[in-house]
């Protein structure tokens, strides 16, 4: 017997025993996963009162000046930055706060006009963004009531 074949021969043999041990190892659930394989939800939206509430402390510290309501707008502002939900614009406003919010030696004008200007943007632009639905109807114009076209008879 040729060596050369029965070391060909018994390759195959071991491949295949070791695919069938990954193969099997596939079809075992992960731990932690869930046994569909469905992807974990996102976590919900942040609620509108805590973009209030950040706005509040970050227009405080644009007025007071102060070390408590400076480090609490940064401390709030901090966690939002990692949640996925939120739209890039939502963290850029931000991370405006997260920078600007610092006690200052003076309290300029242009210091309390770019936190103010943070501050006011943010209720707006970290809004959720809701899915527009279209009005149920046949797609033909003048169907819910709206322009009335006259169409030519048909001979």
């Amino acid at each position: 017997m040729d060596r050369s074949v029965a070391y060909s021969h018994r390759g195959p043999r071991r491949r295949r025993s070791v695919l069938g041990r990954l193969a099997l190892l596939g079809s075992l659930p992960l731990l932690g996963a869930s046994p569909l394989g469905a992807a974990p939800q996102p976590p919900p939206f942040p609620p509108a009162s805590d973009f209030r509430s950040l706005q509040l402390i970050t227009l405080a510290c644009g007025r007071e000046n102060s070390a408590e309501p400076c480090e609490k707008a940064r401390t709030l502002a901090n966690p939002l930055l990692d949640h996925p939900r939120l739209p890039a614009s939502c963290k850029d406003v931000l991370w405006t706060i997260r920078q600007q919010a610092v006690v200052a030696a003076s309290n300029s004008f242009e210091r309390r006009e770019a936190i103010d200007r943070a501050a006011r943007s943010l209720t707006a632009v970290c809004r959720q963004q809701l899915p527009v639905t279209k009005p149920a109807g046949d797609g033909q114009p003048g169907a819910q009531g709206g322009l009335k076209l006259i169409r030519p008879s048909q001979n």
